[in-house]
């Protein structure tokens, strides 16, 4: 029972992580994002304005998908939409993981016998 209790309370506090708290995450650039720009000069909007820099070959992500920059795709609320992105990932790795060790248990149990 223990075992289920911290499970999850581990799965609460990441799911209030990353629906609330990832809304307060620094809009500031990250590594990265930091070390692209490194060589360029930006306007007050972050537009390169001069200088030479890899972050002037950015483009739009060629894949995109329904959780692409943080978001959900079509959910107009930014609030909203970074917060229900964060709870589905959370909830998708979980269930990724948790299927991924229910695997790895079920077969080393079979392989016991």
């Amino acid at each position: 029972m223990r075992k289920w209790s911290f499970i999850v309370g581990g799965l609460l506090v990441a799911l209030l992580l990353a629906g609330v708290v990832s809304n307060f995450a620094s809009a500031h650039p990250d590594g990265l994002d930091s070390s692209l720009r490194e060589g360029c000069t930006f306007d007050a909007d972050g537009e390169i304005t001069g200088g030479s820099c890899p972050a002037q070959q950015e483009r739009e992500h060629e894949i995109g998908g329904p959780l692409a920059d943080y978001g959900i795709a079509g959910l107009d609320n930014e609030f909203l939409s970074t917060g229900l992105s964060g709870v589905l990932g959370v909830l998708l790795t979980f269930a990724v993981a948790g299927g991924a060790f229910w695997l790895v248990r079920s077969r080393a149990t079979t392989g016991r016998r």
